[in-house]
């Protein structure tokens, strides 16, 4: 049966061999939030990024959308490469990588999930602020909405530069219906019950700094996972990818060469893996099972 990508999905594609990354923004972002990892890793792996429906330049859905539904769709984008993925989800887009790996465990080779979190389904006042925030933008509007949410993405010390980079994509990206969905479907979502079924290897990234889901939210994905390398980010927000992104690029990389090439033979390709929260000073991967310090 041939596979199709969604119709009015707008994906960023660069890259023309090696294995399938399929890169899944958070709720206030879209597929700009990932140009530091094609930057570095496109040489390697085709990248494929997109606007989640209802955002940037896709088209919005015709009728609500369900953390499931979000799952389907990237499902169907893995499909239509024709074959499994490594998915690399930042934050809401960590949570739909991680529903995606229990719906659709034969498409994912591997998760990467970056200031993530188990949903807001967790807790009846982290779900009823959620889905304020759909209220919020229809009051706002997305150019207001942005600069009060975007500097909190990261650091209070981060550069001026990255700041207005990550605002205006956010201003550029969210509208309604589409973060409606988006905020409701993750309202409604609560993952620790099923983190158990996911199958593939996970690396859980965490900025040390991040004001959004924090560290603690990362350590209950990290800690419900199976096959998980847990990594605190030094200096860096909720957004680590952007901010830190040599560091997030490293762990990126040698997660999926372990993942994709799992040689010596002799070697179980999930001995590196880890819940204790692994981290160096220097920029190039040392993963030490139990011995955490700070990135």
């Amino acid at each position: 049966m041939t596979a199709y990508d969604p119709a009015g999905l707008h994906l960023e594609e660069s890259g023309d061999g090696g294995p399938l990354l399929l890169c899944l923004h958070g709720i206030g972002s879209s597929s700009a939030a990932f140009a530091p990892q094609f930057a570095a890793l496109s040489g390697t792996y085709r990248m494929v990024a997109w606007d989640a429906p209802g955002y940037g330049r896709s088209a919005d859905p015709e009728a609500p959308l369900t953390m499931d539904d979000f799952a389907d769709l990237a499902a169907e984008v893995i499909r239509a490469r024709g074959g499994r993925a490594h998915v690399l989800g930042v934050s809401w887009g960590g949570v739909i990588a991680l529903r995606l790996g229990v719906r659709h465990s034969g498409l994912v080779a591997s998760l990467m999930v970056v200031g993530s979190t188990p949903g807001s389904g967790t807790d009846p006042d982290k779900a009823a602020a959620m889905r304020a925030r759909a209220g919020e933008l229809a009051r706002l509007g997305p150019e207001e909405f942005a600069a009060a949410r975007g500097p909190r993405l990261l650091t209070e010390g981060a550069p001026a530069e990255l700041v207005e980079r990550v605002t205006a994509t956010m201003a550029a990206s969210v509208r309604l219906p589409g973060y409606g969905h988006a905020a409701e479907a993750m309202a409604t979502t609560d993952l620790r019950g099923e983190l158990h079924r996911v199958t593939a290897p996970t690396l859980v990234l965490c900025g040390d700094q991040d004001r959004i889901t924090g560290p603690d939210a990362s350590q209950v994905l990290a800690g419900g996972l199976h096959k998980t390398a847990y990594v605190i980010v030094k200096d860096a927000g909720h957004l680590a990818n952007q901010e830190q992104p040599e560091h997030v690029n490293a762990w990126l990389a040698s997660h999926l060469h372990i993942a994709t090439d799992p040689t010596p033979t002799d070697r179980n390709p999930t001995d590196h893996l880890s819940t204790e929260p692994i981290a160096t000073h220097h920029p190039e991967p040392s993963r030490r099972k139990g011995r955490p310090s700070c990135l």
